[in-house]
């Protein structure tokens, strides 16, 4: 059974949603409610999700699930859709994320169980482990690290120090640096003059077997899916990877490389020092992308790009001669 790192308070009624929000409705009674907020992508019977004007409708959604959208997204939808219809999608996002999920407070993690610690593991000096922790065999985790609760670190895992771990499930053989801070809240809010409303992040971090993350990197849960980092994948030091970002197997990224939120990126992939990616774009497998590169758009199977913003290798060289000569 996955563990369940954020407290659940649905079922929430319509009702108490229209009273956070301005908004018009259609096919809601005082009766409907709904059991969690999830994406449009994982939407099902009873839940409550959203879609944005450059979003697609997941094909015929079930008609007891509710859509918070903009009037013009409505049109497009069922006549018989439970929908909430709004003018900034964005912000009605927020406040609703915060009325479906919320922090475990001190008093519901003390009544986790108590970590589970395999056999042959080395816990350095001042390592804070909190309840319902599973942690295998042959693990290593330095000084002054935090594993907080319900998080799963696999077997023969090593954890540098002064790393904070939250809302994490590690495969097998995982090694992280120092100084890393993997499973904290991404970089989603609604911007407001007054006062920014942040976006509350119910997913996870998931890092498969044999992946390596550097020293200083920062990886970000999801928001509304997980952020998942593929098999023998290898992060340099200083990366960062944001929130719902999905990579796949054998990738190596190298020092300072930073991706957007909610990029996919294949297999096979390789990118130079200092690069950037940019969110929302796709990248296909066996992808090379030149250190200081960036890349706005998506990029299909075995591309070689460089340059800011990233067009092909060879173009960018030849240009490059042009304007400076061989240098």
């Amino acid at each position: 059974m996955l563990p369940n790192f954020f407290k659940e308070l649905g079922p929430i009624k319509a009702e108490q949603i229209k009273s956070i929000i301005k908004c018009n409705y259609r096919n809601l009674t005082s009766s409907c409610s709904f059991n969690n907020f999830i994406s449009i992508k994982s939407i099902s019977d009873g839940s409550l999700s959203f879609l944005y004007n450059n979003e697609q409708a997941k094909g015929d959604m079930p008609l007891n699930s509710g859509i918070i959208c903009t009037e013009m997204k409505a049109k497009e939808l069922s006549s018989k859709q439970k929908i909430f219809i709004v003018k900034n999608v964005q912000e009605a996002v927020a406040k609703i994320s915060n009325i479906f999920y919320r922090e475990f407070n001190h008093e519901e993690k003390n009544k986790f169980k108590k970590p589970q610690i395999g056999k042959n593991c080395e816990i350095g000096k001042n390592v804070i482990i909190e309840n319902g922790v599973i942690i295998g065999s042959n693990v290593k985790i330095d000084h002054n690290s935090v594993i907080k609760h319900s998080c799963i670190i696999g077997d023969g895992s090593k954890i540098g120090s002064n790393t904070l771990i939250s809302n994490t499930i590690l495969g097998n053989n995982i090694y992280i640096g120092s100084n890393s801070s993997i499973g904290q809240r991404g970089f989603g809010f609604y911007l407001n003059s007054n006062k920014n409303i942040n976006i509350f992040h119910s997913g996870r971090v998931i890092i498969k077997s044999n992946a390596s993350v550097g020293s200083g990197c920062t990886i970000d849960r999801g928001s509304f899916s997980d952020t998942i980092i593929g098999e023998n994948s290898f992060l340099d030091n200083l990366c960062h990877v944001a929130h719902n970002v999905k990579i796949g197997n054998n990738c190596a990224f190298a020092a300072m490389t930073g991706i957007a939120g909610s990029a996919k990126i294949g297999d096979n992939v390789l990118t130079g020092g200092q690069a950037g990616i940019a969110g929302h774009v796709t990248i296909g497998s066996n992808v090379q992308i030149a250190a200081k590169s960036g890349v706005f758009n998506s990029l299909n199977n075995g591309e070689s790009v460089m340059g800011n913003p990233a067009i092909n290798k060879y173009t960018f060289i030849k240009n490059y001669k042009k304007i400076y000569g061989k240098r």
